[in-house]
């Protein structure tokens, strides 16, 4: 049986683990890696996109890294109970024209007992930004 440690029902540590663990797996841009986090059925809403498993993770991330260039994330804790985390986050991105925008938002997250995330709803708003006002680098 697959497993994505920490396990729940979390603690206020095990977390903040959890989302560190998501940011770094997210900023590798990998979208295979990313999607082996989640259920073989894994359920999201990314802004008005809705997705369903791991084979729409993989054709949704490939597609988002190929415009979102220079993609960078930073994932926050919110709050937690025993197998659902919610994060706040933001992260910076230029276009293929070369604008950039910084992109806002907040993350529900739900848990399987192995660890693995079986749903994800993502609130997203973009705003334009100069390339002199991005904050990670």
């Amino acid at each position: 049986m697959e497993q994505k440690h920490p396990l729940p029902p979390f603690t206020l540590e095990t977390a903040i683990e959890k989302i560190q663990m998501a940011e770094d797996a997210w900023n590798s841009q990998d979208p295979e890696k990313v999607s082996k986090a989640y259920t073989a059925d894994s359920e999201w809403r990314n802004r008005d996109t809705f997705i369903k498993g791991r084979e729409e993770i993989v054709s949704f991330l490939q597609k988002k890294w190929e415009n979102e260039l220079h993609y960078h994330l930073k994932k926050e804790y919110w709050a937690h109970t025993d197998n659902r985390i919610a994060v706040r986050f933001e992260y910076e991105y230029q276009t293929r024209e070369g604008n950039w925008f910084r992109a806002y938002g907040n993350e529900n997250w739900e848990f399987d007992p192995n660890g693995l995330m079986q749903k994800r709803y993502a609130s997203i708003n973009d705003v334009a930004i100069q390339e002199e006002d991005r904050k990670f680098r």
